[in-house]
């Protein structure tokens, strides 16, 4: 992967919890979260959980490379957002401005934790779908922004590997958003998923969340094994 490929673009914990209906037990759980790029949720958790891992291949890069790719989109990512805020769902966040702050508010949480996280071990280069964990190591898989999100890019024999990857590695896993980037539309993928995945005896479900900023993305899916 070259970092000039990557748009990076983090979230802070209480986004997550959001996102993933995180309860204050979820919060004492061992965690792993695909996908988390340069968000805060591994540096503010960590303080109070000692049992969270983010994986992410934009992980092999140093943090001030990092920090030089976020500076080089950000403007780029904002002029996206403001050409396009009638995408957005304006009420946590209040306007584009505001959300320009929580991101990079979010990233430079990261940034500011990464290499210390990195030693020990929070931050992995990794990325699905195969992923260098035991099976069960964990009690709950939090996979953001990533599958679903990017149907156009991922096909779906590779949504459906990753999924049942993360299945493997967690008791429980939980994806937002569920909508399709570009046309905020439900997944093609998802039917087809969650059959698969209710085929192979998981529990599948959607469940509907706190938060909404992609205009249309309240639900997350749910899958645990029975």
């Amino acid at each position: 992967m070259q970092l000039s490929e990557v748009i990076p673009w983090g979230r802070s914990l209480s986004e997550y919890r959001g996102m993933f209906s995180l309860s204050e037990s979820d919060l004492k759980k061992s965690i792993v979260g695909c996908g988390d790029g340069p968000a805060s949720f591994n540096a503010e958790l960590s303080r109070t959980n000692d049992q969270v891992v983010s994986i992410d291949p934009i992980y092999q890069f140093t943090a001030e490379q990092i920090r030089s790719r976020i500076n080089t989109v950000y403007p780029q990512v904002m002029e996206q957002v403001a050409n396009n805020t009638i995408d957005y769902v304006w009420k946590d966040i209040a306007n584009v401005e505001a959300m320009g702050k929580t991101r990079m508010g979010a990233m430079q949480i990261f940034l500011n934790d990464y290499e210390h996280g990195k030693k020990s071990g929070r931050y992995v280069n990794s990325a699905l779908p195969m992923l260098p964990f035991k099976d069960h190591a964990f009690e709950l898989a939090l996979c953001s922004h990533y599958l679903f999100l990017y149907s156009g890019h991922v096909d779906r024999a590779q949504h459906l590997l990753s999924m049942k990857e993360l299945c493997r590695i967690a008791t429980e896993v939980r994806v937002y958003p569920l909508l399709s980037l570009g046309d905020n539309q439900v997944s093609p993928h998802l039917k087809p998923v969650m059959t698969a995945l209710k085929e192979s005896g998981f529990e599948v479900s959607l469940s509907a969340v706190p938060y909404e900023f992609q205009k249309g993305a309240s639900e997350m899916l749910v899958v645990k094994h029975v």
